[in-house]
């Protein structure tokens, strides 16, 4: 799926995920939760489709369940008794309550996480980060790169053991042998190929004052505009946390603030902070399909 938001500006990227991301595991208020994991959910779905829903079915779903199930079983705090436990321990609603709401904060940060990983490119944290901290830059994007990369090359020698051997090997030793034999050449290559690229990048420069370099990227009206919605949008929700907006207890009683202006206020500026990159898909999208009909 071609997404608008991941061609703009680097910078524009970096502030909207440092918001979306620090928000979502600083809040605890259960609304505020709900709209960061279904704006984060329904994002990754847009950027990847069937594949973001099989991540999320196989890693996110049973975690969120265990971290749901955990937090009653071995937090018994709050006022609202549903029942007693064999063990002699109260089953509580603010623990159940709070249990899934520290689930849905882990899943929207993990489904944030992933739609970070597909829009902040390695390319675009080089170009952001390699002026100040050249060789930081530099190993993080290495280190970024290195697990996919790592994975593919393992497949591709592994594939090559197996076509060389002409059948697939039965017993566990040896198959175990053969993991260790495709490990140290993955590692082998691993370890040459972080020489050569540290080579390269020493004889092109990398790191010197004054290095110029080519990017293409550049910073115009459309980024203005994005960075500066997202940056009054952070700001309104910081400003109405800061005054009690959206205060929410879990412990002893659920208690907190829901139908305030202020609150509502609050949600409805989440709301567009969180939603921002789908805006802009949609706003993109009806800018294509005017210019195609000729209106």
């Amino acid at each position: 799926m071609n997404d608008a938001f991941a061609g703009y500006h680097p910078l524009v990227n970096f502030v909207w995920f440092a918001a979306v991301l620090t928000y979502t595991m600083l809040f605890m208020h259960p609304v505020m939760l709900a709209v960061a994991l279904v704006c984060a959910v329904g994002y990754s779905l847009y950027l990847t489709g069937r594949r973001a829903a099989r991540v999320q079915a196989a890693a996110i779903l049973p975690l969120m369940l265990l971290t749901a199930v955990l937090n009653p079983l071995f937090n018994h705090r709050g006022l609202t008794i549903l029942c007693w436990l064999p063990g002699g321990n109260p089953l509580t609603l603010e623990a159940i309550a709070y249990g899934i709401a520290a689930a849905g904060m882990l899943a929207a940060a993990i489904s944030w996480f992933y739609c970070l990983n597909r829009v902040f490119t390695t390319d675009k944290f080089v170009w952001l980060f390699g002026r100040i901290i050249p060789f930081l830059s530099l190993l993080v994007s290495m280190t970024l790169r290195f697990v996919p990369q790592f994975t593919a090359r393992a497949r591709a020698v592994a594939e090559c053991q197996r076509d060389l051997r002409g059948r697939e090997e039965t017993k566990l030793l040896r198959r175990a042998g053969n993991g260790l034999r495709v490990l140290s050449i993955v590692v082998t290559w691993a370890l040459e190929n972080a020489i050569h690229t540290a080579d390269s990048m020493k004889s092109r420069g990398y790191g010197l004052p004054g290095r110029t370099s080519f990017s293409l990227y550049r910073f115009t009206r459309r980024e203005r505009t994005a960075l500066v919605t997202t940056l009054v949008l952070t700001l309104a929700v910081g400003a109405g946390a800061a005054l009690g907006g959206i205060r929410w207890e879990y412990y002893p009683g659920l208690a907190g603030e829901l139908g305030a202006p202020l609150t509502l206020a609050v949600f409805a500026a989440w709301l567009g902070l969180c939603a921002l990159p789908l805006t802009l898909n949609l706003w993109e999208a009806c800018q294509w399909k005017a210019l195609r009909s000729g209106v």
